[in-house]
């Protein structure tokens, strides 16, 4: 009987484990933000920004950064319509309304002609969301946001280790956004990090981060605004810490896995994540999209998948199609996209012979 393959899965070795029986055992009382703080400094230097906070979410992150600009109601954000809802939810949060504008077929990221044709006096932020690893159209985005004077948020929760001309991704932006979810390349279990190279931005998130409490009120449990409770565990922290410390061999075994897919499908008619010149991909995860002109019934795929012991993922669907929202058809790159998209397994122990088996499927539901 064959093992079972994941689409993903933590890497977790006993550095990590050294450093959690740590923090249970001594990161409490005076020690209860060491871990916290060490991460957010090691973090802070690996991306090369002035500021990263520690939050219990990506998500958080985002919404602490958007209230920091002063998003409110009757704000509108723009952000591609190919996306997990988490990109969009927090711009709810602040009653604001995201525009959802379609996406570059080689990149799957937000387009940058469409976000300037949606722009309006009531366009506060763009979100630029790195889809499985790829990085968006920076210099173009940035751009038009100086243009306009808006901000160009980058939200990095699946592209740890891509790069933008030399600048890793999340630290070109107003401000950035990870994600170190349990699925993500490296993880806390749950959590996330805010990051910036704005001073004021920062101050802003860190008080709203403790419950609207600044660092200079002298007056104990004394808050100033309403704030939000976004923190991340000492515990969590201490995962985060060993897996930064690995980081550089984590981002490269998840290149060595993509690299070997990529060369077993050359010769299949699907794309798979791209790596523009001048970037650098950290192929969170492995995606393959069926060309449009071939007949492909994903559901078959993923049933393949699952009678063979193996897991798939869909690729994320228009959030214009959920329920909540305003159907956007018009994005017709984002709309013919999504039921030909399918993210492959691809965590740090998957040997080649377990790939070896993903592909063969594939293969073989695309002949069918």
């Amino acid at each position: 009987m064959p093992s079972k393959i994941h689409y993903t899965k933590p890497s977790i070795t006993p550095l990590e484990l050294k450093y959690v029986t740590d923090a249970i055992e001594n990161g409490w009382g005076e020690n209860c933000y060491h871990y916290i703080h060490r991460f957010e400094q090691l973090f802070r230097k690996y991306l090369g920004v002035k500021h990263a906070l520690a939050t219990s979410s990506c998500t958080g992150a985002l919404h602490m950064g958007l209230s920091a600009l002063g998003i409110k109601a009757g704000d509108e954000v723009i952000l591609g319509d190919i996306n997990w809802i988490a990109s969009a939810a927090p711009i709810t949060y602040l009653d604001a309304t995201p525009i959802f504008v379609d996406v570059l077929p080689d990149t799957w990221c937000i387009d940058p002609a469409a976000v300037e044709n949606a722009i309006t006096n009531k366009t506060k932020a763009i979100i630029a969301v790195h889809l499985y690893g790829n990085v968006c159209a920076i210099d173009e985005l940035q751009a038009i946001a100086d243009r306009y004077g808006i901000p160009l948020i980058e939200d990095s929760a699946e592209a740890i280790g891509s790069e933008w001309q030399g600048k890793k991704a999340g630290s070109i932006g107003k401000f950035g956004t990870f994600s170190f979810h349990g699925t993500k390349t490296m993880t806390t279990g749950e959590g996330g990090m805010f990051v910036t190279n704005d001073d004021e931005l920062y101050e802003k998130v860190l008080k709203l981060s403790n419950h609207g409490r600044g660092q200079e009120e002298e007056k104990q449990f004394w808050a100033s605004d309403i704030g939000f409770k976004y923190k991340m565990s000492n515990i969590q922290a201490a995962i985060g810490c060993a897996q930064v410390e690995r980081i550089d061999s984590l981002i490269s075994k998840k290149r060595s896995i993509f690299s070997y897919y990529q060369k077993a499908f050359s010769d299949s008619p699907i794309s798979m994540n791209i790596e523009l010149e001048n970037t650098k991909n950290g192929y969170w995860m492995p995606t393959i999209v069926v060309n449009d002109d071939v007949k492909f019934d994903r559901k078959f795929l993923l049933q393949n998948f699952k009678e063979n012991k193996i897991d798939g993922r869909v690729f994320f669907w228009p959030l214009s199609m959920l329920s909540m929202f305003k159907e956007k058809s018009g994005n017709k790159v984002s709309y013919n996209l999504y039921s030909r998209g399918v993210n492959l397994p691809s965590y740090h122990d998957i040997t080649q012979a377990d790939q070896d088996r993903v592909i063969k499927i594939v293969k073989s539901s695309l002949d069918s």
